[in-house]
């Protein structure tokens, strides 16, 4: 059984076929998804799908490109939304993202540490998206971590190995993406190795960066078994216990998330 724990399944990408996708995720072994949050107001959406999926969960934030969009949205009322719904089983994704200069970085900020907080509070996993912004997201963590500790998720990892190293120092999760299975991705295999096996996850973040086997395709949740074989491979261990190690270590850290 392997789980994808980041994915978009509310995304019009799948308006066409999302039973087919479930279905196709589930005919390879992919027995459970996340779906992430983007926006606070489309939770419904996202609890939609929860109720017509039974193996789909959800979160519950604001994307850091949506940031702007949502300053008005309270640690208070991200606690409340995350513990109103069984089916919510984490915080975000929130974060940081330097590559588009859509948001401003204090506003990114801003949404960033209310997502913390309510992270801490539920001791739900806070999502993180962190891109072009390693020193200053190393840094809140830090500062973070020292208010009281919270679960937390570095997503579709693609930073340095300094930001690895922070996260895993602090608690972290270290999530790999298909990106993993690029032919030029030899440093983020590299920093693939140097991850505690008990804190590494597999994650499609569909419908965007299919891995290689389907590269410049459209993403979806069964595509995660490449990503995983690809881990596996670069671990030196076999694609079976890659698949026992990620799926014992998402639902540590997805700890409200029932094996179904």
């Amino acid at each position: 059984m392997l789980i994808d724990t980041h994915c978009h399944l509310d995304f019009a990408d799948f308006d066409e076929e999302r039973d087919e996708l479930v279905a196709r995720a589930h005919g390879v072994g992919v027995g459970q998804m996340v779906t992430i949050s983007t926006h606070v107001r489309k939770l419904d959406r996202l609890l939609a799908l929860t109720a017509r999926y039974p193996s789909v969960f959800c979160s519950v934030g604001t994307h850091p490109n949506n940031a702007g969009d949502e300053l008005d949205i309270t640690a208070d009322d991200l606690v409340r939304l995350a513990e109103s719904h069984e089916k919510i089983v984490a915080i975000g994704e929130a974060g940081l993202d330097y590559f588009y200069d859509t948001q401003k970085p204090e506003d990114q900020q801003t949404g960033f540490r209310r997502h913390i907080e309510a992270s801490r509070r539920t001791q739900l996993p806070l999502v993180i998206h962190s891109r072009s912004a390693d020193d200053d997201m190393a840094a809140i963590l830090r500062e973070e971590s020292g208010k009281g500790a919270f679960p937390f998720i570095l997503h579709c990892f693609s930073s340095g190995a300094d930001l690895a190293r922070t996260g895993v120092e602090l608690g972290g999760y270290i999530s790999f993406s298909g990106i993993l299975t690029f032919p030029k991705s030899e440093e983020l295999r590299e920093i693939a190795k140097t991850v505690p096996h008990e804190r590494l996850l597999v994650e499609t973040d569909a419908p965007y960066l299919a891995p290689k086997r389907w590269r410049g395709k459209r993403n979806e949740p069964a595509y995660v078994v490449n990503t995983a074989e690809v881990l596996a491979e670069t671990l030196g261990l076999a694609f079976d216990e890659v698949a026992r190690m990620t799926t014992d270590n998402a639902f540590r850290i997805f700890a409200k998330m029932p094996r179904l």
